[in-house]
């Protein structure tokens, strides 16, 4: 009994650890954005990415020869690149989607949001879009080529439960036979 107590403690010590370290280490990993200096929706998405505990340094210098570099095709450009970890995050790409994608690890290229999509981070107002964060596997793939990762869309139902559908009303023949519309000869 003393073995299990002592195990549920050392783990529950372990757990509270990670809880602690986790944050930290968000709050130390760092994205350096190419962006133009007169950018207002790419100065906001880097308020985001600060908001959600990145260290964000910024490149006023445009992102196209970057995005060449890296092999970000242009079919899935935006107006700014990053650069975390050692992968390429294309456009207005939610943090919680970049948070969960450097935990994965996976062997990919990075992420991208093509386009400037209204509603994005960094691109909110009155109007917003549905749209996709995509997975780029490898240098060189073009749209057609990502995975979807995530999916945003502001006027997909919640998931709610129809309602069983009544059954139309019918007028039944004397033969039996029932029909939804009775033509009059």
């Amino acid at each position: 009994m003393k073995i299990l107590i002592s195990i549920l403690l050392t783990c529950s010590i372990i757990t509270t650890g990670l809880l602690v370290i986790v944050p930290q280490a968000m709050a130390t990993t760092t994205v350096e954005v190419y962006k133009s200096p007169t950018c207002g929706c790419c100065s906001k998405w880097v308020d985001h990415m600060r908001d959600h505990g990145f260290n964000v340094v910024t490149k006023d210098v445009g992102n196209k020869e970057i995005r060449k570099k890296v092999g970000m095709s242009e079919t899935l450009g935006s107006c700014h690149t990053a650069l975390v970890n050692g992968y390429v995050m294309e456009g207005h790409i939610p943090a919680p989607d970049i948070i969960r994608f450097l935990k994965e690890k996976p062997d990919a290229l990075g992420l991208a949001v093509p386009d400037m999509p209204h509603g994005s981070p960094g691109m909110e107002g009155r109007r917003s879009d549905p749209y996709n964060v995509l997975k780029v596997n490898a240098p060189g793939d073009t749209r057609r080529d990502a995975e979807i990762y995530n999916r945003y869309d502001p006027y997909a139902k919640k998931s709610v439960t129809p309602a069983p559908a009544s059954a139309p009303e019918t007028k039944t023949d004397p033969a039996g036979v029932s029909s939804i519309m009775r033509l009059n000869n």
